[in-house]
């Protein structure tokens, strides 16, 4: 696993050169947040070694099997680390797919964890997370959060963007890297997000695929220009009928 220092407080963890999961530095120990594939427990914990820090809590961007494979895994070793997932994103995690009023009836797309555990915590936007203000950003999937380091202005941004193949919304496909946009569930929400994202002016754009990028702003407007553009071009996505 690739370790990777950003200022004082950001670690990045990279595993088969693509997929991300972030150590944050609090008083009290680490915030990882993302838990990467099955069976990334035990590299997690051996990059933790070098640092006289322990992760006390575990924090999830969205479902997916890539951000949360790992999950049971650390909770087994981990068993005092508190667990904190958005709320809407929690049902997923628990295998509860359906779908709200008002949210597009479109399928739920790539592959979830459904996981046994009940998390310590719930959160919705405005909330925190010790340094981390949680920062509600759907699209990818219907609870995807984001997360934005108050001491810094950078932004833990999950799957919300990519930068691994060229940087882009969750949505607009990279030939190099089209996984992120394959399991977007639906592009103008992700659009939405990613508008609400570029107005806070993050200094650091952390990403689940892809190196991070300081001074994001410029990236992030092509990137919005980019889907806006896509979406303006195309029919409306229909209505599959079906949630997974």
């Amino acid at each position: 696993m690739k370790i990777t220092t950003y200022g004082e407080h950001l670690i990045q963890l990279t595993r088969f050169g693509a997929m991300n999961c972030y150590l944050v530095r609090e008083d009290d120990g680490f915030t990882l947040i993302d838990t990467g594939m099955p069976g990334s427990a035990d590299a997690i914990l051996a990059a933790i070694k070098p640092y006289d820090l322990s992760i006390v809590r575990i924090v999830l961007t969205h479902a997916h099997m890539d951000h949360a494979g790992s999950l049971d895994a650390l909770h087994k070793k981990l068993p005092d680390a508190e667990v904190v997932v958005g709320a809407r994103e929690a049902r997923l995690l628990a295998g509860n797919f359906s779908l709200d009023d008002g949210e597009p009836p479109l399928k739920l797309r790539n592959s979830y964890l459904v996981s046994k555990i009940q998390p310590t915590r719930l959160v919705e936007q405005g909330d925190h997370i010790g340094s981390l203000e949680v920062i509600a950003s759907p699209g990818h999937t219907p609870g995807h959060t984001t997360f934005l380091d108050l001491r810094d202005h950078s932004l833990i941004a999950g799957d919300a963007f990519q930068t691994l193949g060229g940087v882009a919304v969750s949505g607009t496909i990279r030939p190099l890297f089209p996984l992120p946009a394959l399991g977007t569930w639906h592009k103008p929400t992700a659009l939405e997000s990613a508008h609400r994202l570029r107005a806070i002016e993050p200094s650091l754009l952390a990403v689940g695929h892809g190196p991070l990028l300081r001074d994001p702003l410029p990236e992030m407007d092509r990137a919005i220009a980019t889907l806006t553009l896509e979406l303006e071009k195309r029919e409306p996505e229909p209505d599959t009928g079906s949630h997974l």
